[in-house]
């Protein structure tokens, strides 16, 4: 989910009493400002869709609870995404409940820390990096157990092991903690040669074949899958599935194709950066 940009962040609002409870206009004045929703790049589609009016109201209810800090929440958000992935190693279709359960909870969570820090003014460089951390935990954290559910540990008595299922869980965490460091590295790279942050327009690659080829992904938008909330509901697809068939094939399938898009998506976000303007 995203956070305020430095715009955001150092735009000026009105003065706000952090003892009253503020009414829900006035709150969303302040912590969605215009245009934030709008932003397909960086607003989550379950954002838009629904989790900023449940999470509204919640920051309403945490708006004069000083006692819990943005940063608080945020570490909060990072134990609820790393408690959603060793959910799935519950067997059944529970592990699977729970795991999309939490990571639900993790997103309204991602939502609330940058919508209490927005209202008390208290946003900080340490909650933008806490707040990736811990998406990079998440995920990772996610897609490793849906690995050891498909390996069923649990339900491993003898000497035989299906450590390759395990394996492609930990691959697709590799790869999706992988996109995400592309990304952030542009960043890393521009600011250490003195660059200003880059443009959303310097995303587009200067070849044409790649620039047809990133638009018909965006439009597929397959790599969405190794995201969080994405692959908790693919996940729990397939633990449905195994619930109503029994056994682990869709389970193991879901494994599977997850390791292959992000493998694929790594290769091919690393090809759009450097291909692009967004080192340049």
């Amino acid at each position: 989910m995203s956070k305020p940009s430095t715009a955001d962040r150092q735009a000026q609002s009105p003065a706000v009493d952090l003892t009253l409870r503020p009414s829900i206009e006035e709150l969303r004045a302040v912590i969605h400002p215009e245009g934030m929703l709008q932003r397909r790049s960086a607003e989550h589609w379950a954002g838009r869709w629904y989790m900023r009016s449940i999470s509204l109201r919640i920051t309403r209810v945490l708006s004069t609870m000083t006692v819990i800090t943005p940063n608080g929440l945020t570490y909060l958000m990072m134990l609820t995404g790393i408690l959603a992935g060793a959910a799935l190693v519950i067997p059944g279709l529970a592990g699977a409940v729970l795991g999309a359960f939490l990571i639900q909870l993790y997103l309204l969570l991602d939502c609330v820390d940058g919508e209490v820090a927005r209202w008390r003014r208290q946003t900080s460089l340490t909650g933008v990096y806490l707040d990736r951390v811990g998406h990079y935990m998440s995920e990772a954290a996610l897609l490793t157990g849906l690995g050891l559910r498909a390996a069923d540990l649990l339900h491993r008595h003898g000497t035989t092991s299906h450590w390759e299922w395990a394996f492609l869980g930990t691959l697709a965490a590799l790869g999706a903690i992988l996109i995400k460091s592309e990304t952030d590295l542009v960043d890393v790279a521009r600011a250490r040669s003195g660059l200003t942050a880059v443009e959303d327009s310097a995303a587009v690659p200067r070849s044409s074949g790649v620039a047809k080829a990133r638009k018909a992904a965006a439009f597929l938008k397959f790599h969405r899958l190794v995201g969080a909330v994405e692959a908790s509901l693919f996940i729990l697809a397939a633990g449905i599935a195994d619930h109503v068939h029994g056994g682990l094939f869709f389970t193991r399938l879901a494994v599977v194709v997850l390791a292959a898009i992000a493998m694929l998506q790594t290769v091919l976000h690393l090809l759009s950066i450097v291909l692009s303007s967004r080192l340049r």
